[in-house]
């Protein structure tokens, strides 16, 4: 689903009980950047949800970046974020863990993870992240 297709008035997908429009909206349609590393984390969810491959590779720091990213054959359906911890012990450094819940097949997943984030020249970048174990 593309983002110029989503009701700017509907909740946005990162479970923060706030319009598309005024959340994660204003990262992804909007040209905003997110003043927090769980603002990023949030809005990066969503652009999964939305296959926005082009806003994750913009906000995935130069050093881990794949080259390229296709979500268009992704089977994966997101079903919700929580997020459980937002952690940023240094001014240009987080974490940020998160369960991310999904179907593939009518099968349901979730993925664990904690994720590390860098703040460069004032903007926040995913760098990467571990999978926990359930």
């Amino acid at each position: 689903m593309n983002s110029q297709l989503l009701d700017q008035t509907l909740l946005c997908p990162c479970n923060s009980n706030q319009s598309y429009r005024i959340c994660c909206g204003r990262f992804l349609d909007q040209g905003d950047f997110a003043t927090n590393a769980e603002l990023l984390m949030r809005s990066r969810y969503t652009a999964y949800t939305l296959q926005r491959a082009d806003y994750l590779l913009t906000t995935w720091h130069t050093s881990t970046r794949p080259a390229s990213l296709d979500l268009t054959n992704s089977p994966q359906r997101w079903m919700g974020l929580t997020i459980k911890r937002h952690e940023q012990p240094y001014a240009d450094r987080a974490v940020v863990e998160f369960i991310a819940r999904y179907k593939i097949n009518g099968r349901a997943y979730r993925l664990n993870e904690i994720s590390r984030f860098v703040r460069e020249q004032g903007h926040w970048f995913y760098v990467d992240g571990d999978i926990l174990s359930d």
